[in-house]
């Protein structure tokens, strides 16, 4: 059972914050779900407080004790209340998801191991080194498409500048070579980004 199963909808509050948006996340699925926990408790304890705030005002309003005035006070006291609440979830949840890229991010950039010995590993650098840039660049793509671990690992497991590569072109074909053998961790990374940009 989800926690959405537990959530009804309600009419008085924006679709947007119901927590089955996260369950729409490209990639949400068994294996992902537990990454994105907290982001459905996030939006679960929005959809609860907003609903708590308008059951609240009904109340108010029907009670005919008080002023207008006073009861506009009473409802803004309870509201700011379950504001605070909503935004410390947020917030905490935006550091974690945060902290867990950054991780995930890490996981992607990790050095490759070289699969080719000291001789030829510097062969295969040198050749990529004389390549032309575009030629380069497509080596690498195909060598990284076609899962050649001992041409990839050559190239990338040395300093860029033997293999004629920027640092930063060197990083972008690691953390293809990474997401390309493991896509779990991708698939996370992915999950997770879209969590932080809802």
């Amino acid at each position: 059972m989800s926690i959405t199963d537990d959530v009804k909808v309600d009419t008085r509050i924006s679709p947007a914050l119901h927590p089955g948006v996260v369950e729409q996340i490209d990639g949400y699925g068994d294996d992902t779900k537990d990454v994105l926990a907290a982001t459905m408790t996030a939006f679960s304890t929005a959809y609860e407080g907003i609903r708590s705030v308008w059951n609240a005002r009904e109340k108010v309003e029907q009670d005919t004790s008080k002023t207008a005035d006073a009861r506009l006070l009473q409802l803004d006291g309870f509201a700011q209340k379950k504001l605070d609440a909503i935004s410390r979830t947020f917030d905490s949840t935006n550091n974690t998801i945060k902290k867990q890229i950054n991780f995930l991010e890490g996981e992607l950039a990790q050095p490759i191991e070289q699969k080719a010995t000291g001789g030829v590993a510097a062969e295969i650098r040198a050749f990529a080194k004389a390549l032309p840039q575009d030629k380069l660049h497509k080596f690498m793509a195909d060598s990284i498409a076609n899962g050649d671990v001992t041409t990839v690992g050559a190239v990338l497991g040395g300093p860029a500048y033997l293999s004629g590569l920027t640092p930063d072109f060197q990083k972008t074909y690691l953390k293809q070579w990474n997401t390309q053998h493991r896509p779990d961790v991708a698939k996370r990374l992915h999950v997770l980004q879209q969590a932080q940009a809802m």
